[in-house]
């Protein structure tokens, strides 16, 4: 049942704080077994299903039981779409999550979009806006664009961050929108292929329609809770379908605009680790920052015999990951001492 490759050995030597889970790219549909896009890499529509059914009653039964799980984007297929069933499978994944006997923050990525317009997850139980935290006297931590973003604190001192990474993006936009054509537009400066899916010959290969970015306006409100976070010694840890840092991940399924996500990170004190979807392999590093960059295998991709999930140990000085099937263990320190300027 458990496939996982080992990263060491995992020290327990301090005390728990806290735990959640982790869970990435579920993607079911009622539909046989199929292909990527390239043909290369099988995919279990209708099996991932059991396996989110697995990872529920997994941390149910745990001794420490999470406080919430992250998921992170990709909840159904885009295949659905094409056979009028996106609201059927929705609801049928969102009944199984209702086993879960503790909050989940849903992350919204690619193929939210290719069932849903923006406008009807805003209005969905996909929408886990309500768990947001509200920091009295502090306005400027209260996100107000038009961007689905949030921040919450499950435990003293720490503050989750969910980003909003189609934010800057074509799919689930109003085609007639003054800013789904600002995005065709930039999208098109930086991919000149007829296929705006594909990345050949792309310098900056994250540029196709699958992807997104961060508009300045979210990157603005993301600073100012980080400074929050950096004025009262608190520890950070962002939520995102896409990536952001390149040694973690393949470049093309990195954020639009993955530096100056970046940019804004690295100038604070604050952020611990960085959780993403969407590369369905995973991926791992720590970056010159301290930052650690964490990319949850996909469920979708995960064979019947193994699984694709992680709880996520919190301790005073370190977070473990304790990865299922998949998911690789990590142990995640904090970090030291900032280093000099260092750049993308």
């Amino acid at each position: 049942m458990d496939d996982k490759p080992s990263s060491g050995t995992v020290s327990e030597s301090s005390e728990l704080l806290f735990s959640f889970g982790v869970i990435a790219d579920i993607q079911y549909a009622n539909l046989e077994d199929g292909y990527n896009y390239q043909g290369n890499r099988r995919r279990y529509y209708r099996h991932s299903l059991v396996h989110l059914q697995d990872a529920i009653e997994h941390w149910n039964k745990e001794s420490s039981r999470p406080c919430c799980v992250l998921q992170l984007g990709d909840i159904i297929d885009g295949y659905n779409a094409q056979y009028k069933a996106s609201e059927k499978s929705l609801e049928l994944v969102m009944n199984v999550f209702q086993m879960l006997q503790v909050p989940v923050h849903h992350t919204w990525g690619n193929h939210e979009f290719y069932n849903f317009s923006r406008e009807y997850l805003t209005n969905s139980k996909l929408n886990t806006k309500f768990l947001e935290d509200q920091i009295v006297h502090h306005p400027e931590t209260v996100p107000t664009g038009s961007y689905y973003a949030y921040h919450f604190s499950p435990f003293p001192k720490f503050r989750f961050i969910l980003l909003d990474a189609y934010d800057l993006s074509v799919l689930g936009v109003d085609q007639s929108s003054p800013k789904y054509q600002q995005c065709l537009k930039m999208l098109k400066e930086h991919n000149p292929n007829m296929e705006l899916n594909s990345p050949q010959g792309l310098s900056e290969p994250q540029f196709v329609q699958f992807n997104g970015g961060f508009s300045q306006e979210q990157l603005n409100w993301l600073n100012a809770v980080l400074t929050f976070s950096d004025r009262n010694q608190e520890k950070v840890v962002i939520v995102s379908h896409l990536p952001i840092y390149p040694d973690a991940s393949d470049t093309v399924c990195l954020a639009w605009n993955y530096r100056d996500a970046l940019a804004v990170i690295w100038s604070h004190e604050c952020v611990v680790c960085f959780f993403a979807g969407h590369t369905h392999d995973g991926g791992y590093s720590e970056d010159p920052f301290g930052v650690h960059h964490v990319n949850v295998e996909g469920v979708i991709e995960t064979a019947p015999d193994s699984q694709a999930f992680g709880t996520v140990h919190v301790y005073p000085d370190r977070m473990v990951l304790r990865g299922r099937g998949r998911v690789t263990d990590r142990v995640m320190n904090y970090k030291r001492e900032k280093p000099f300027p260092f750049s993308v």
